[in-house]
Formats: structure tokens, C-alpha cells, sequence
């Protein structure tokens, strides 16, 4: 065989067996690229993703007001090295190490219930937020946020049961359950004032102050770790109380960062007229029950899954700014938000057409 082929022919192997490893070989790597994108004013499923009791349907007169998401490889899936050499040079694929997505730390199950319940309580402070932005009644309570398997409390409180005070003195903020049981020493008695869940949940049908209280003695244990102190094995937490239902129906999504448009969505509903004016705005971010807007994760992927939705306008955390700014989908207008004030200016102003004097997005 001349040298020339045998060569040729070698290299040819050689490079065939370059990609066989680079097909076979899984990296520690995952991908994540735009999702989907949902309009909070709208539909989704057949039903509108915004339900409140008593308020206008989800049609609206065209303007939207879409949460976006990102989409990932699944935590069992393992990139091999063609794939993620693709990844790299694509331009809407961002490839990072696995562990970014999948702590070592922690399995799938604990990551999606995770992601859960983030999900959850975003809904629950873009209610808050939003209500408080109409200036609307909200009713904050202390609950009890979990009970502890094998506590003394076990049994005796549960999950959702607001605490109205603690050897009677009256509690307003989770921090000061802790203190009044830990005033107390291991062994002695405590005495919780609670209304049950079961009398929460029916109130929140009705739309009504949960009552009903009732007094329930626990005799507290010592700590496991850390000083001799007495505990009775629970996590106390805030809840709300809203003057009407409002219920967000939109499943298979994870995560905090549909806090601000749901939020706005909320608005929306509750108010006359259309936030939007008609145009197609998106964003996203975090929500506090103060109305703080919080960056998020993936803002490139979202910014191209809102453009490619058919979005003119983003609405983007403050913190995000600078790296939603390095690279732009043509037609789309970053707009910079840090509360929830903020965004409803900025709507204000899209919805007029006067759009010069929008907050902008920049890299420095």
C-alpha cells in the first residue's frame, strides 16, 4: 500500500475513533436552552392561568404579559463531549457543569421539590405583593411551617395551624416562637394558642379571618445540637390571608423566578383597563412581599425565548441587567426593574407610548 493512502487511511481510523469517543464518552456537563414562555393574562390547558374569585375572565384585548423559562437536560441525562462541544459554540445553548443544575449534595427528587416548592411560595408573594401594590387588605400570620418526625409537637401541631400566641403572649413574626419556647427548659410545659389548618383552609374558601382557636400544651426536649436549650420541634413561618381567591394554575413549572409577571398578572386582573395597552411584554425575576424584584438564573436563555415568543419589551432584574445587556435579541427592549413599582411605571409608560425615558439595561 503506498504511504500516501496508508496515511490517509490512519487518519481517517483515527478520526473515526475520535468521534466514536466523543458519541460514547458522557462529560459532567448539562445544557440548558430557551423554554417556553406563558402569558400570565391568558390561558393555558383550557383555563385561564390567572383564576380570582369574583374578577374579570383571563381574555384580554391582546397585550400580554409572558413569564419565561429555561429549558434543562434532565439530572439522569449525561452530555457527551460532541454534544457539549456543540453546546459551547451554539448561541441560544449555554452548557455549564452538571453540578450547577444537580448539586452533588443533593438527589433529583430533593432538587424538583425544590424547585417546588420555590414555585409555590413565588405565587404566594406575587399575591402579596401584588395586593399590596392596589393597596389592598393582606393579613399576614405566623404558622407552623413543618413539624419535626418524632418531636414533641408531633401530633399535637401540624403544618398550617397559625399560632396566635405562645404561653399567651402574642406572636408576630416567626422568630418570636423561638424566643418564648426557649425562655422555657427542656421538660417544662409551653402552651401554644392555635387555629387548625383544617379551620384555615375553610376560612380561605369563604374568603374570611380564620378562627377557632384552641390551646395545646407541649412539654419541650432538649436541643440535639448546639447550647442546652428547650424546643418543641417545629418551624414557624408567615402565611397570608387575601380578601378573595386567587389561584395560578399552570403546572411542570419549578423554581422562583415567575414571581414579578405573575405579580403583574395579578394586577392586571384586579384592575380596569389592560396594564399592556395591547403590546407583547415579558420578563421575569424574583418577588418578595415587599414588591422587591430578585435576579434569576438563565436570563440569555430567557431573553431569546421572549423575543422568540414575539415579545418587544423585557422586563429585567436590576442584577441581571449587565449580563442580559452583553447580547440582545434583535427587536427586543430590556427594561430594567428592581421593584414592583417599578414595572408598573415602566407599563405605565409602554402602555402611553412613551418609551424614551424607560429605565434601560446596559453592561457597565
Amino acid at each position: 500500500m503506498p504511504r500516501r493512502t496508508a496515511t490517509m487511511l490512519a487518519s481517517l481510523l483515527m478520526l473515526i475513533a475520535l468521534l466514536c469517543a466523543g458519541v460514547l464518552i458522557p462529560v459532567p456537563y448539562a445544557e440548558m436552552s430557551p423554554g417556553p414562555t406563558y402569558n400570565t393574562l391568558g390561558e393555558h390547558n383550557g383555563e385561564c392561568v390567572l383564576q380570582i374569585s369574583g374578577r374579570k375572565s383571563c381574555e384580554t384585548t391582546g397585550g400580554h404579559l409572558n413569564m419565561t423559562t429555561v429549558r434543562v437536560t434532565g439530572s439522569e441525562y449525561r452530555m457527551n463531549l460532541v454534544e457539549a462541544v456543540y453546546g459551547w459554540l451554539a448561541h441560544d445553548d449555554v452548557v455549564v457543569p452538571h453540578s450547577t443544575l444537580y448539586p452533588d449534595d443533593k438527589t433529583p427528587d430533593q432538587v424538583d421539590q425544590q424547585n417546588a416548592e420555590e414555585f409555590t411560595q413565588s405565587q404566594e408573594s406575587a399575591k402579596v405583593a401584588a395586593l399590596r401594590a392596589l393597596k389592598k387588605p393582606v393579613t399576614a400570620h405566623v404558622i407552623v411551617g413543618a413539624v419535626q418526625k418524632g418531636a414533641p409537637a408531633q401530633g399535637k401541631l401540624h403544618a398550617g395551624d397559625v399560632i396566635k400566641s405562645v404561653d399567651g403572649t402574642a406572636v408576630r413574626e416567626p422568630d418570636d416562637v423561638a424566643k418564648l419556647v426557649t425562655k422555657h427548659k427542656p421538660g417544662q410545659k409551653v402552651v401554644f394558642s392555635v387555629v387548625p389548618a383544617k379551620n384555615v383552609a375553610a376560612a380561605e374558601k369563604s374568603g374570611k379571618q380564620p378562627s377557632g382557636e384552641e390551646r395545646v400544651a407541649i412539654t419541650t426536649t432538649k436541643a440535639d445540637k448546639g447550647p442546652a436549650r428547650a424546643i418543641v420541634g417545629i418551624q414557624a413561618g408567615i402565611d397570608y390571608t387575601f380578601p378573595f381567591r386567587i389561584d395560578i394554575k399552570l403546572a411542570d413549572v419549578g423554581g422562583p423566578s415567575a414571581g414579578l409577571m405573575f405579580a403583574l398578572g395579578i394586577v392586571d386582573r384586579l384592575s380596569p383597563g389592560d396594564l399592556t395597552g395591547g403590546k407583547f411584554i415579558a420578563g421575569t425575576g424574583t418577588i418578595d412581599d415587599k414588591g422587591t424584584v430578585g435576579p434569576i438564573g438563565g436570563i440569555e436563555m430567557k431573553t431569546i425565548g421572549a423575543r422568540e415568543a414575539g415579545a418587544r419589551y423585557f422586563l429585567t432584574p436590576k442584577e441581571n441587567c449587565a449580563a442580559a445587556a452583553k447580547d440582545v435579541p434583535s427587536g427586543l427592549r430590556l427594561v430594567k426593574v428592581h421593584t414592583i413599582d417599578d414595572a408598573l411605571t415602566a407599563l405605565e409608560k409602554i402602555r402611553k407610548g412613551d418609551t424614551a425615558g424607560l429605565p434601560k439595561c446596559t453592561t457597565g
